[in-house]
C-alpha cells in the first residue's frame, strides 16, 4: 500500500495530494498518457445530449401532479400497510401522497449527481495520468448536465427540491473528501453509480410520465460508461491485491452498502409528509416496519433493477467480494445465480437503445455506428 493509502496497483491511477499542483507540471508527465480510457472518452460524442435543447428533452411537458401517481401504487411502501390505504381512500389523495414521496427519491438523486460532479472534479486534481484524468475532467461534464436536467424535472414536477438525507449526506462528504482513491472509485464510481443504475433502470420501467422516462434513459446512456470506469479500475487493481489490503478495500464497500441498504429514502425521514396527509407518522412507521423483514428484502431483490441487487453484482464482478463477506449479501441475494449471469448490467441495454436515439440526433447525415458498453 502507498504511503497516502491509495493502494495504488497500476500506475493509471496513480495520484497526488489535491495541493499538489507542481507534480501536474512534470516534464515526463506529459508524454505518459495511458489508453485505457480512450474508447470511453471518444464514445463521448455518441451519447452527447443537451439538457436545455428541446429537441433532445423537453421539460416543458405536462403532468397532472394532483390526479395522476407517478409511478404505480406498488412501489410506494406506505401505500402497501392498511393504514394509509384506508386513510388515503380517495385516488387523487393517493396520487399526491406518491408524487410527493418521490420528491423525496428525485432529490436524492439530484443531490447524489451533485456529489458526483464534485468527486470527478476531485479526480481531476489528483489523477497523474493524463488519460485518467481526461476521463475525470469529461464525467464532470456529464454529471453537471445530471444536475442540470434533475433540477429542471423537479422545478417542473415540484418546483424545488427537498434536503439531503443526513445519511446520504454523511457518505458523499466521507466519499468526496476522503484523500484515498480508492475510496472514491468504490464508493461513487462503483457503488453509488450502480446505485443509480439500478435507480434508472427501475424508473425507466416504472415510471407513467414519458418525460421521467426520457431523462433516466438519457442519463443512463452516460452513466453507463461511468460505471465501466470503476470496473476498469477492479480488473486492474483487486488481483494484485494483498490479502491485508483486500480486506481494507472489501470492509469499505460493505460498509457503504449497509449504509445505503439500510438508510437510503429512510421512511422515518419522511414524517412531515405523513403529518401533511393527517397520518399518524409513528403508526405509518409501526405498519411499515412490518413489512420490511429480511424475507421481503430477499424478495424484492429478485427483481433484476433492484438497486442493491445491482450494488451486490457490481461488488461480485469487482472480485472484491470474496468468502469473508459472501455470507452478508447472501442474506438477500443467490450469489451464485448472479455470478452467472455474467458483466452485462441491467441498464446497459435500455442505454445503448438510448444511444440509438443520441446518434440519429447528433450525426442525423452519417451512417449509425454499432453501440456496446458491456464490461470489457
Amino acid at each position: 500500500m502507498a504511503a497516502d493509502g491509495n493502494i495504488t496497483k497500476d500506475l493509471i491511477y496513480e495520484a497526488v495530494a489535491p495541493d499538489d499542483f507542481e507534480s501536474m507540471l512534470d516534464l515526463d508527465r506529459y508524454n505518459s498518457r495511458s489508453t485505457a480510457f480512450d474508447k470511453i472518452i471518444s464514445a463521448t460524442h455518441d451519447h452527447f445530449w443537451d439538457p436545455l435543447d428541446k429537441k433532445y428533452i423537453d421539460f416543458d411537458e405536462p403532468w397532472d401532479m394532483d390526479n395522476e401517481p407517478l409511478v404505480p401504487e406498488e412501489l410506494n411502501v406506505a401505500l402497501q400497510t392498511d393504514y394509509v390505504r384506508n386513510h388515503l381512500s380517495d385516488p387523487s389523495l393517493r396520487a399526491q401522497f406518491i408524487n410527493k414521496s418521490l420528491l423525496r427519491s428525485f432529490s436524492s438523486i439530484l443531490h447524489g449527481e451533485q456529489g458526483a460532479l464534485n468527486l470527478s472534479a476531485s479526480l481531476c486534481h489528483v489523477l497523474l495520468d493524463q488519460g485518467a484524468q481526461e476521463y475525470a475532467a469529461n464525467q464532470t461534464r456529464e454529471e453537471a448536465r445530471h444536475v442540470t436536467a434533475f433540477a429542471k424535472y423537479i422545478k417542473a414536477r415540484w418546483g424545488r427540491p427537498v434536503e439531503c438525507s443526513k445519511v446520504l449526506q454523511d457518505l458523499l462528504v466521507d466519499i468526496i473528501g476522503s484523500p484515498e482513491v480508492y475510496k472514491k472509485i468504490i464508493g461513487m464510481q462503483m457503488l453509488v453509480e450502480g446505485l443509480a443504475m439500478g435507480a434508472f433502470a427501475t424508473f425507466y420501467q416504472k415510471l407513467n410520465d414519458p418525460l421521467g422516462r426520457k431523462l433516466m434513459q438519457l442519463v443512463m446512456t452516460d452513466e453507463a460508461f461511468h460505471h465501466k470506469f470503476g470496473k476498469i479500475w477492479a480488473d486492474r487493481t483487486i488481483p494484485k491485491l494483498t490479502q491485508q489490503e483486500h480486506e481494507i478495500i472489501e470492509d469499505w464497500a460493505a460498509h457503504c452498502f449497509q449504509v445505503l441498504l439500510f438508510n437510503l429514502v429512510s421512511p422515518s425521514e419522511q414524517r412531515d409528509l405523513y403529518e401533511e396527509f393527517g397520518l399518524d407518522p409513528d403508526k405509518v412507521l409501526e405498519e411499515i416496519q412490518k413489512l420490511a423483514t429480511d424475507e421481503a428484502r430477499r424478495e424484492d431483490m429478485k427483481e433484476s433493477t433492484n438497486i442493491f441487487r445491482v450494488l451486490i453484482k457490481t461488488l461480485l464482478n469487482a472480485g472484491i467480494i470474496t468468502d469473508r463477506t459472501k455470507a452478508f449479501y447472501g442474506m438477500y441475494v443467490d450469489m451464485d445465480e448472479l455470478k452467472s449471469e455474467g458483466d452485462r448490467m441491467v441498464g446497459d441495454d435500455i442505454a445503448e437503445e438510448g444511444i440509438v436515439y443520441l446518434q440519429a440526433i447528433n450525426f442525423k447525415d452519417r451512417a449509425l455506428k454499432p453501440v456496446t458498453i458491456a464490461a470489457e
